[in-house]
């Protein structure tokens, strides 16, 4: 957890990426990069769509928030995957169940 899901994505750029978005969103959260989960889902559009990466995550404060979103845009301009679209999911512990159990004593620091 988190989770990050790239949608519309061609080609082996994003394969290439995905270690470089994974280690600057571990670092920026301070959660261990083998918690991060990223998944490319093969999508067929039904209308003209931008390529998009959803982050479903916790709350985090707005700041920790615009830096994930800013070193992806960096990431993926340098790799020439300029025009994407990134947004967050806002998860809630409360309703995030392991094993049966929602996370509620999780924490966010």
């Amino acid at each position: 957890m988190p989770f990050i899901r790239f949608k519309g994505f061609t080609g082996s750029k994003l394969e290439e990426v995905v270690p470089q978005i994974t280690e600057q969103m571990a670092l920026i959260t301070h959660i261990p990069q083998e918690r991060m989960k990223a998944e490319r889902h093969d999508v067929q559009a039904l209308t003209p769509s931008p390529a998009s990466i959803e982050i479903l995550m916790f709350q985090r404060d707005q700041e920790i928030h615009d830096r994930i979103a800013s070193s992806m845009q960096s990431i993926l301009e340098k790799a020439e995957l300029p025009d994407v679209h990134i947004f967050f999911n806002i998860l809630s512990p409360h309703l995030y169940y392991k094993k049966g159990k929602p996370l509620t004593d999780y924490r966010l620091d």
